[in-house]
């Protein structure tokens, strides 16, 4: 905040041919400043009051053009409860609804730690579910809240910091500490507390933004931080190979109609190295599937679960553009030919959704994430030994993308184009697949040294 006593007051100057005719004009150091009023009158209250700062000597903000006594009441003003609901409100918009409730939550756990004061706050679990549920979710504020949680919010309301007291490095530490715990007092998932700094990094942007501070610096980049550290590289025990996911496969197509049903679902994953939301949402019209040779899949889109209160048309999925990707972008991912025949054979015996999805319920909805995870945990402990089913070995779903990724790699296939056909970045694929990338290394590195022997003992 640059600050100076070099204040000059123009006359109102009048332009009669804008809606705000009434323009008052003044100059902060060697900025330029200025504020148009509908009425004459409000314009010569507005200059008597600048004018009173001057006479005051009150210093000016050349950056706002404020005097400091007025910029000084406008940071303290705003709490930290408000500003947060205004970020909210700000993001909505434009945020997919998985992303709403993701703001939700690392808001819900900042707040309680941000107040004046803790004599009298309402127990964790209803602060939880008031933040969580009401003050961070949108779609709810035109809706009366339970008088519990009216009484809950009327209190953060109360108590809540100025948002200008996190300009104290000791505050913003107050706010990190909350998001690296979870509500039992243990350590929070490293990917949950990095999620939630980047919100609180955000929301201190916006204040930034709005000169809640008084320097237009994020405060949180005083605050020397340590993330909990996180294991992002794939683990190759959680790797299957091509044998073991055939037998996988195998194991859901056994148990009934239903295993039959997503037997298909479970191979786009692991062929086509698919995100399970971009493979629930996979239409008909993005395969091509020809009877003989290579075929191709091209994603728009996946299917993401955030809950019907999160979402614009109150539905609990909400279909949204590839991850990383522009809306309109699209992700061809070239298919083996054994697997085209699994997806034609799949249409021909289930068809599709009137939407044209391949994969669906029995009442045509979208697939959920409980359904086809049972499928899968049976058919581990029916296909793998008792050994390899308590294993990490395919645990989950999304482990047939990663040992996908993994084979591609293993095979040869450039890491540029694994990337691509995955839609990774090419770093996101060296961190998360490092220790694949080491394993292909050193198969590489074999090749070359027996390569280098043909050639010394042919001397």
């Amino acid at each position: 905040m640059a600050l100076t006593y070099d204040v000059r007051l123009y006359s109102i100057e009048v332009r009669k041919d804008r809606p705000k005719p009434y323009r008052l004009r003044w100059l902060v150091g060697e900025r330029k400043h200025s504020k148009s009023y509908t009425l004459k009158v409000q314009a010569e209250g507005r200059r008597s009051e600048l004018m009173s700062a001057v006479r005051r000597g009150d210093q000016f903000d050349e950056e706002t053009g404020l005097p400091v006594s007025e910029l000084r009441a406008k940071q303290g003003s705003i709490t930290w409860y408000e500003h947060s609901r205004a970020y909210v409100d700000r993001k909505w918009a434009l945020a997919p609804a998985k992303s709403r409730k993701n703001y939700a939550d690392a808001l819900a756990t900042i707040t309680p730690a941000l107040v004046k004061s803790k004599v009298g706050m309402p127990d964790t679990a209803l602060m939880r579910r008031a933040l969580y549920g009401w003050a961070y979710n949108r779609n709810r504020w035109n809706e009366p809240p339970p008088d519990d949680v009216a009484r809950a919010l009327a209190w953060i309301s109360k108590h809540s910091m100025p948002v200008s007291a996190l300009e104290d490095p000791a505050t913003v530490r107050l706010a990190l500490d909350a998001l690296s715990v979870r509500l039992d007092g243990k350590e929070a998932a490293p990917r949950t507390a990095k999620r939630k700094r980047a919100c609180l990094s955000d929301v201190l942007g916006l204040a930034v933004e709005e000169q809640y501070f008084t320097m237009p610096v994020n405060p949180i980049t005083a605050v020397k931080w340590t993330a909990p550290k996180s294991v992002e590289a794939v683990d190759p025990e959680s790797v299957a190979n091509p044998r073991q996911v055939r037998a996988l496969l195998a194991g859901v197509r056994d148990q009934g109609p239903r295993g039959r049903h997503l037997e298909a679902f479970f191979a786009c994953l692991y062929y086509a190295a698919m995100r399970p939301a971009e493979a629930a949402g996979l239409l008909v019209s993005q395969c091509h599937l020809p009877e003989t040779g290579w075929g191709m899949l091209t994603l728009r889109q996946g299917v993401v679960r955030a809950g019907r209160s999160w979402t614009n048309d109150g539905t609990a999925h909400e279909t949204r553009h590839l991850k990383a990707r522009a809306k309109k972008d699209s992700r061809p991912v070239p298919i083996p030919p054994h697997f085209v025949r699994l997806l034609r054979q799949h249409i021909a015996t289930h068809g599709a959704a009137p939407d044209g999805r391949l994969f669906r319920t029995n009442r045509d909805g979208l697939l959920q994430e409980t359904g086809y995870g049972e499928v899968w945990a049976k058919a581990r402990k029916d296909v793998l030994s008792e050994a390899e089913t308590a294993s990490l070995l395919a645990r989950r779903p999304y482990d047939l993308r990663h040992a996908g990724v993994s084979f591609w790699l293993s095979s040869g296939v450039d890491a540029m184009e694994c990337a691509r056909r995955a839609g990774h970045s090419i770093a996101v694929l060296h961190k998360v697949y490092a220790k694949v990338l080491d394993q292909t290394r050193e198969h590489a590195n074999s090749r070359i040294d027996a390569a280098l022997r043909e050639w010394n003992e042919s001397e």
